[in-house]
């Protein structure tokens, strides 16, 4: 089947974040949203099938999940990523940062370090701190246009006080796989210290052509004996307003100890919908994922030529993985409030500012190619407009 990705689709009144907030978020909703990371593609029919299916008996009641469900993740998991996951394991979380708050709170204590490398996902700063923890700053180097680890900050950085290091897996604003001698090195590292590492890995499924997503877990017998990895298909399949999120753990002991926080609290159970279109994805989505990242991969390359040609002053990172974009518009001369009110008020355009993904941000932008070509290429018009009129 061949899946049209230049449908475009009209999201106002549904509740869609990247339209409903931004007024309260930009001062304006006369722009195009390229900021929130969900994507503007049909959310895939054998999965909203698999949910009208279900719909189909009359009762919604409290509902667990198959067997089936847990058999289909753990199966695409493999296909996916070469790792065989034990059933025992695995178990179901009902979304990645709500896990993040999980671990914080499992594996941590009030005024605890936790470790987290800048600039990144926003969550990763604001629930330890929300949670009373303190955040410690291991920032990312920029070399070569790309991210990478800086393990002399990292050890430097590390005291009594430090128990947990969140890592974002591929990275995130920045695209970044990390690879295997990285995470060796990673593991190797917080192990000696007695620090659990949380690897998100969100985007793992959408490694771009060309790269291959690497679980933090399978590296070592380090790494896969003391972390805990997050993985959904909510980025994957454009579905996360149905909250599927899974949690491996293969250490007898940190499995334990997380599932029961999840369990004492209430927490580990989702809603019916969530199981039934999790295993349809697994099951049934590795062609419309084929399609997708090759649309995207159009995208980027949409994007970076357009930029080299027409606005040099941005330079776009290339990401190996998912749908995101960190830009460097140091070139623009503008400082970062400057930066985000000249692409809201001139351009037209609403982007992730770069300072909310921490130390490293600062006059950078996050766009969200994930959209219909046209769309993509209205804003890069817009863009180039806005720029050509500051002459």
């Amino acid at each position: 089947m061949k899946y049209n990705f230049d449908e475009i689709i009209d999201r106002h009144n549904t509740g869609a974040i990247k339209i409903e907030k931004c007024k309260a978020l930009f001062g304006t909703d006369d722009l195009i949203p390229l900021w929130v990371a969900d994507m503007d593609f049909r959310t895939p029919d054998f999965i909203t099938n698999s949910i009208a299916k279900r719909l189909e008996h009359p009762i919604l009641g409290y509902t667990t999940p198959c067997e089936d469900y847990f058999k289909s993740v753990i199966h695409w998991i493999e296909k996916q990523h070469q790792w065989k996951v034990d059933r025992q394991w695995f178990g179901f979380l009902p979304g990645i940062v709500p896990g993040l708050a999980f671990g914080v709170n499992a594996f941590t204590q009030p005024n605890d370090e936790i470790i987290v490398q800048p600039p990144v996902y926003p969550p990763f700063l604001n629930v330890p701190t929300k949670n009373d923890r303190k955040v410690v700053f291991n920032p990312l180097k920029e070399i070569n246009g790309r991210f990478e680890m800086d393990f002399d900050d990292l050890e430097r950085k590390i005291t009594g006080r430090t128990r947990l290091f969140i890592l974002c897996n591929p990275h995130n604003p920045g695209g970044r796989i990390w690879e295997r001698e990285t995470l060796i090195r990673l593991a190797e590292i917080c192990y000696k210290h007695g620090i659990l590492v949380i690897s998100d890995e969100i985007h793992s499924d959408m490694a771009l052509p060309g790269n291959r997503h690497i679980p933090f877990a399978t590296v070592s017998e380090l790494a896969e004996q003391n972390s805990i990895t997050y993985m959904a298909p909510s980025k994957t399949f454009n579905m996360a307003g149905l909250i599927s999120s899974s949690y491996i753990i293969p250490n007898r002991d940190i499995r334990k100890r997380f599932s029961e926080f999840l369990e004492n609290s209430e927490l580990a159970n989702g809603n019916i919908f969530a199981y039934f279109a999790a295993k349809a994805a697994y099951e049934n989505g590795s062609e419309w994922l084929k399609q997708m990242i090759q649309y995207i991969q159009g995208n980027l390359e949409y994007v970076v030529d357009f930029l080299q040609k027409n606005i040099p002053q941005i330079v776009p990172m290339i990401p190996q993985a998912s749908f995101l974009v960190w830009l460097d518009c140091n070139g623009m001369n503008m400082n970062s409030n400057e930066l985000q009110d000249f692409m809201v008020h001139k351009a037209g355009l609403g982007l992730n500012k770069g300072t909310t993904f921490g130390p490293g941000g600062e006059r950078r932008l996050r766009l969200n190619i994930g959209c219909p070509r046209s769309i993509l290429e209205q804003a890069m018009k817009q863009l180039k407009k806005a720029i050509d009129e500051l002459d």
